[in-house]
């Protein structure tokens, strides 16, 4: 396993041409120097990534051999925690785009990344499709189609997540329901005439139901970070684990890093939650019928482990009437999503002219 002190030397590995610093390319398992073009292959990883016992880590963390110490910057603003390598070229918080002290840095401990899915999308490409959904987006202020114009107001980010896998097993009470049909008869008026009439109307026969279901949850998975605003909407919030690869500090190169603030436990909570939901929906499966009704559930997890994850977004920032507002950009499938700001005289003017087009009818069709 490699020391800290080696992984963070490699986000700084220089050109062997020129000197400069070598950045990730994304899309690619190449770090590329900026100025004269050189490109350096990636190491690819013979082991693979490892998942974690989990019990060791809720019991004493920090104790492990996979946590080491980084340096972490909290922006005062929003408490984002951040990690920024020397090279970064704008000290500049991804969530809200306020300064960050360099002075304030600060160790902290951390679970070591078991794995990463790299960059896909470069930030122009990235910049590009926010400006298309900037343009596609009704009643937005100017404001917002000027500052869509700078791509360096859209950041990359390594999001932090968990994932969790487990053994799961449960015994499971409840009742199975089965559709069945009656001719029920009713009345109507058909032609001023009261007539009567059949239909068929739906009951559900229930009966009892018992059973054992058993299953592998594979990569359940878990936000690790939550700030007061800045959350990655669902929409864009869905990666291919598949692409994960095993962590190599190179793909970090040019990218700001997030530091989980989602505890382990706090995190094994979630998915908990998640694989109780999972094994609902096999009890239900394993009943049968048209519905279910499930009465008792005792799950058990076995074999749990997980995995510190980083996933790539691209974040833009933008301020409106003293509020703010984040943009996100899938940095895998290039899904953009985000709350907007509506522009109030647009609204006010088009609303305007439609009175005043409905005006210019009546009065013409009166005359």
């Amino acid at each position: 396993m490699q020391t800290s002190a080696e992984q963070k030397s490699e986000l700084k590995k220089s050109c062997k041409n020129c000197g400069a610093e070598l950045l990730y390319a994304p899309g690619t398992t190449e770090l590329k120097c900026e100025y004269c073009g050189y490109k350096q292959e990636i190491a690819a990883s013979d082991l693979g990534f490892e998942e974690l016992e989990l019990k060791p880590y809720l019991e004493s963390l920090g104790k492990q051999s996979h946590t080491e110490e980084i340096s972490m910057i909290q922006c005062k603003n929003c408490g984002a925690n951040q990690h920024i390598e020397e090279h970064y070229k704008s000290l500049h918080c991804v969530y809200c785009s306020m300064p960050l002290i360099i002075e304030d840095a600060h160790n902290e401990e951390w679970i070591l990344p078991g794995a990463v899915l790299p960059f896909q999308i470069n930030q122009t490409e990235a910049h590009k499709m926010f400006q298309k959904w900037v343009k596609s987006l009704w009643w937005a202020p100017n404001k917002l189609q000027k500052a869509s114009l700078d791509p360096q107001n859209t950041k990359g980010l390594y999001a932090p997540y968990w994932t969790f896998d487990a053994k799961l097993s449960a015994d499971y009470s409840g009742q199975r329901g089965d559709y069945y049909y009656v001719s029920v008869p009713y009345t109507t008026r058909v032609n001023g005439k009261t007539v009567s009439r059949m239909r068929q109307e739906q009951r559900t026969r229930w009966s009892p139901a018992f059973g054992s279901i058993s299953g592998f949850i594979d990569d359940t998975l878990v936000r690790a970070s939550q700030q007061k605003s800045g959350v990655i909407p669902l929409k864009v919030a869905r990666w291919n684990l598949k692409q994960l690869k095993p962590f190599n500090s190179s793909y970090l190169s040019g990218f700001v890093t997030e530091k989980y603030t989602i505890p382990l436990k706090d995190g094994h909570l979630d998915a908990k939650a998640e694989a109780r939901n999972i094994a609902e929906v096999w009890a239900r499966r394993d009943i049968g019928g048209d519905t279910q009704r499930i009465s008792s559930l005792e799950m058990t997890l076995t074999e749990e482990t997980f995995k510190h994850i980083l996933l790539p977004v691209y974040i833009s920032a933008y301020m409106y009437h003293g509020k703010r507002y984040n943009f996100f950009v899938n940095g895998e499938t290039g899904v953009v999503a985000g709350e907007r700001p509506y522009s109030f005289w647009k609204i006010f003017f088009f609303v305007l002219f439609i009175i005043i087009i409905i005006a210019v009818i009546a009065i013409v069709g009166g005359s």
